[in-house]
C-alpha cells in the first residue's frame, strides 16, 4: 500500500503573515532528499526567494542527476506548443529532459539515476494549462516505478474561483486530463493530492506522494505572482482573464499573442466594427502568432476592473460570435475548441444562441458534484 504523506505544520497565528511558499520551507522536505539522487521537475518559476531552487539544492549539497522541463521549457520562453529539445542547461551543466511534445512522461530509463522526483512549478489554477498535465505523468511515472514524488506546493492566483463545464473524458487531451471544470478552485499541491486519490493515474495506481503545504494561505488570499508563469501571462490581469479568454484560441480570434497585451484583449481582422486595433507579430513566446502582421480589430480590456474572485466570463466569447459576419469560421478549430471547453456542448450552446446565464444553469449538477469531491483534497481554507 502505497503511503500519502502530509505535511501540514501550519503553526499557530501562521494565519496572518505573508505566504511562505513549499519551496521556503526547506527544513521539511531537505531531510528528504539527503543521501538520494534527485530530478527536478521545474521551470523558471521555481524560486526560493531571487534565487532558482537548483542553484539552492546545489548549494545544499544535494546530489541532482537532472532536470524534468515541462511545456515552455526549463527558462520558460519557448512558443506555446512549440517542441523543447532535451539537452544540458547552460549554467549548472545538468541535463534537461523535456516532458513536452512526444515524450510527455519519464520512462523507466529516465529515472534509472533517480531515487526521488522532486516537483515544483506555478500554475495558474486553470483546466487547460499544461503543467497539471505534467504533473499528472511525474505521479503516474512514479508510482509505476515506484519513486516517491514530493511536491513543492504554490498558490493559486484563481484560487477562490470554481467554474466552468466538466471536461468530458471523451474529450481529454494534453489540455484537459481530468473530469474538474476550467476553474477548479485548488493549489497545485491539492490537485495532486486529488489526482492521486480519485484514481485518475493508469490503472487506479496511487503515488507515493509527500505535498510541502504553504504557509499562511487561504483559497482567498490575494497573490501577485513574483515572475510571469509563461510567456504570455504577463501581469495579474492576463492571469484572472486567462480562463474567460483562452477559449478564443479554438476560435478564428486572436487573444493577444504576438502583442504585449496576451490575454488582456481580443479581435480578428474582419471584427471592423470595433475601433480598437492591434498587429501580431512574431516574438518571444509567440513565433508564429494567429494573424500575424495583419491588423485585428476587437475589445481592449485593459482598463476592465477585474475581481479576481468572479466567475468565469462568457461574454466576451458569446458577444463576438453574435457580432462576427462570418459565423460559420468563427470555430476556426472546433476539435481544439472542444478540448478547451471541456466538451462540444459550449460550442453548441453558443451557436444556438444561449445567454451566459442559460449556459451557466446547465453545469451547476456537475459543479456541484466536483465540490465536494474537491473538498476531500483541500489543505487550506
Amino acid at each position: 500500500m502505497k503511503r500519502i504523506l502530509l505535511l501540514l505544520l501550519i503553526g499557530i497565528g501562521t494565519l496572518w503573515g505573508e505566504i511562505v511558499v513549499g519551496a521556503e520551507r526547506s527544513s521539511e522536505y531537505l531531510p528528504l532528499l539527503q543521501g538520494k539522487k534527485v530530478a527536478l521537475v521545474v521551470n523558471h518559476s521555481s524560486l526560493i526567494g531571487g534565487e532558482h531552487l537548483v542553484d539552492y539544492l546545489l548549494r545544499q549539497q544535494i546530489q541532482i542527476t537532472k532536470i524534468f522541463a515541462p511545456e515552455h521549457g526549463f527558462r520558460g520562453d519557448a512558443d506555446a506548443g512549440e517542441h523543447v529539445q532535451s539537452g544540458r542547461d547552460r549554467a549548472t551543466g545538468l541535463p534537461i529532459v523535456s516532458l513536452y511534445g512526444s515524450h510527455k512522461k519519464p520512462t523507466a530509463q529516465d529515472l534509472n539515476d533517480v531515487d526521488v522526483l522532486l516537483f515544483d512549478i506555478q500554475d495558474v489554477g486553470v483546466r487547460f494549462y499544461t503543467y497539471l498535465s505534467t504533473l499528472h505523468y511525474i505521479l503516474e511515472s512514479g508510482a509505476e516505478q515506484h519513486r516517491p514524488v514530493i511536491l513543492l506546493d504554490r498558490p493559486n492566483p484563481n484560487g477562490s474561483r470554481i467554474d466552468g463545464e466538466i471536461l468530458n473524458l471523451s474529450y481529454q487531451s494534453f489540455v484537459g486530463l481530468h473530469p474538474v471544470p476550467i476553474l477548479y478552485g485548488m493549489t497545485i499541491g491539492e490537485y495532486g493530492r486529488m489526482i492521486n486519490g480519485e484514481g485518475w493515474l493508469r490503472g487506479a495506481q496511487k503515488a507515493d506522494l509527500t505535498v510541502i503545504p504553504l504557509q499562511n494561505y487561504t483559497h482567498t488570499t490575494p497573490y501577485d505572482l513574483p515572475v510571469k508563469p509563461s510567456p504570455n501571462l504577463p501581469n495579474a490581469l492576463s492571469v484572472y482573464l486567462y480562463p474567460s479568454l483562452a477559449l478564443f484560441e479554438g476560435t478564428t480570434f486572436s487573444a493577444g499573442r504576438g502583442t504585449d497585451k496576451q490575454f488582456q484583449i481580443y479581435g480578428d481582422p474582419k471584427y471592423t466594427q470595433k475601433a480598437f486595433s492591434f498587429i501580431p507579430v512574431s516574438s518571444e513566446g509567440a513565433k508564429y502568432p494567429k494573424h500575424q502582421n495583419q491588423r485585428c480589430y476587437g475589445v481592449d480590456l485593459r482598463s476592465t476592473v477585474i475581481d479576481p474572485h468572479a466567475s468565469l466570463n462568457l461574454n466576451y466569447l458569446i458577444d463576438a460570435y453574435q457580432h462576427y459576419p462570418d459565423k460559420k469560421n468563427f470555430f476556426l478549430k472546433t476539435g481544439f475548441f472542444n478540448q478547451l471547453a471541456g466538451s462540444d456542448r459550449l460550442r453548441q450552446q453558443i451557436e444556438a444562441g444561449l445567454s451566459e446565464t442559460e449556459i451557466k444553469a446547465s453545469w451547476k449538477q456537475e459543479l456541484d458534484a466536483f465540490k465536494t469531491i474537491r473538498q476531500r483534497y483541500l489543505l487550506y481554507p
